[in-house]
């Protein structure tokens, strides 16, 4: 049984990301740790207990950090809604989050199992960072991290070149991608194109198990807001694209190792992560001889949205 912890600033695709592991027979949620993102922090834990219940999860929540690490947290016009979940009254969880701290429940957790925990990092790498700043010795005994974060190969949401998590809180993401256990990233990039859930798909999600029927709930602001933008009757699941590729091993078809960058200086490249790929020569850089993250370049479509599907209509 793999042992998970997975931090999130709950919005409706982190929420399709949560289904995921809470269904897949071989994975062990032991928490989910709640960060400022998409919403703030207590609106991110109550998300993340709400989707847990629809999936008969029982795993305990906690409420981490609800501001980045040196700057003062960004208004964001979310796409989600303003609670995150389409504003459809739908959040109203039976449990409460638990009394012990985000931070404090990942070192402690780490700690009782070293070389166990794998980190799913799905907002703002603040919780991460926190607690690496606090104990990283314990710390780089984290068996791996997965992270929702940078544009990959591609183009940024934020900014031209930075992508939301790592440019809400880009001190962080510098702190996390220091730490140097196996760490694996799925940008931007992979969420875009045809991933995603088409009008047939959401509209069998409403006839579909409660988590189905709440998640096709959760997603109706993102919808809208495809329509307006881009005349696309669908919805992205960027954070449920990127734990499929730590659930799933064989629906990863690519990846590069890279030596990555994150810019933390106050200007236009904020939140950027350079990816120096293993195999091409740079004049800036010509002798790479570490490499802090494997980059995944391709994914099947095809596999996530059968598998993911097939999830919620039992």
């Amino acid at each position: 049984m793999r042992k998970f912890i997975i931090d999130t600033d709950t919005a409706s695709d982190d929420a399709a990301a949560l289904m995921i592991a809470a269904f897949s027979p071989d994975i062990e949620i032991l928490g989910v740790t709640a960060v400022a993102g998409n919403v703030g922090v207590k609106q991110a834990a109550d998300n993340a207990l709400m989707t847990l219940q629809t999936c008969g999860c029982d795993a305990p929540v906690y409420i981490g950090a609800s501001r980045p690490l040196f700057r003062e947290r960004k208004e964001t016009i979310s796409v989600h809604g303003k609670d995150g979940m389409g504003d459809r009254g739908i959040i109203h969880p039976d449990k409460k989050p638990e009394n012990k701290r985000a931070v404090e429940f990942i070192l402690d957790t780490v700690a009782a199992n070293p070389d166990e925990i794998e980190l799913v990092v799905l907002g703002p790498a603040t919780n991460i960072a926190l607690a690496i700043m606090t104990d990283r010795e314990i710390m780089s005994r984290v068996k791996h991290i997965w992270t929702m974060g940078t544009p990959g190969l591609g183009s940024g949401n934020a900014t031209p070149v930075a992508e939301f998590n790592v440019f809400i809180d880009a001190e962080a993401y510098a702190v996390m991608l220091d730490l140097g256990v196996p760490t694996t990233i799925i940008g931007f990039d992979m969420c875009e194109g045809e991933i995603g859930l088409d009008e047939a798909e959401l509209l069998a999600l409403s006839h579909g198990n409660e988590a189905g029927k709440f998640l096709e709930q959760a997603t109706k602001v993102i919808l809208q807001f495809n329509l307006d933008t881009r005349g696309a009757h669908m919805v992205d699941l960027p954070d449920a694209v990127a734990i499929a590729a730590a659930v799933w091993p064989d629906y990863v078809t690519s990846t590069v190792k890279c030596h990555c960058h994150c810019c933390t200086a106050d200007n236009e490249t904020y939140g950027q992560v350079i990816f120096y790929q293993k195999g091409r020569t740079y004049e800036s850089m010509p002798l790479i001889d570490s490499y802090n993250a494997e980059v995944v370049t391709s994914v099947s479509e095809r596999m996530f949205t059968k598998r993911f599907m097939s999830m919620l209509l039992k």
